[in-house]
């Protein structure tokens, strides 16, 4: 067991929504997760050497947001793998129109939501 109790993914995805409590933090990581996807297909068609700039395309959004917006430490210092997982799992919840209702739901209660603040 790690030091936080965090063990399984389903115990780390409430504490990486509250680590995300704000829109723009979402919207920074989406725009790097969907920027690093693209980098990805481009080195595959184009050339592998470009898979050296996704990583870094895709955390310096998500990094950015949590330095600068969020004001708190990036969950993928503690736990890379879980943290890449949740991004995308973030991402797609955003597509769908529910990463809202999974904000409400970890973060109510424990801080202030910001959840709906505008861009």
């Amino acid at each position: 067991m790690s030091r936080d109790g965090i063990r399984t993914f389903s115990d780390f995805w409430p504490s990486y929504v509250r680590q995300h409590s704000r829109y723009r933090t979402r919207l920074l990581h989406a725009i790097g997760s969907v920027a690093a996807l693209a980098l990805v297909g481009l080195a595959l068609s184009v050339h592998p050497a470009i898979l050296l700039i996704a990583p870094i395309v895709g955390y310096g959004f998500a990094w950015y947001s949590h330095f600068f917006v969020e004001g708190n430490r990036p969950a993928t210092f503690a736990h890379p793998f879980y943290s890449l997982v949740a991004d995308y799992k973030m991402l797609f919840l955003m597509m769908a129109g529910k990463m809202d209702e999974e904000v409400e739901k970890h973060v109510a209660g424990v801080m202030p939501t910001a959840a709906h603040e505008p861009v």
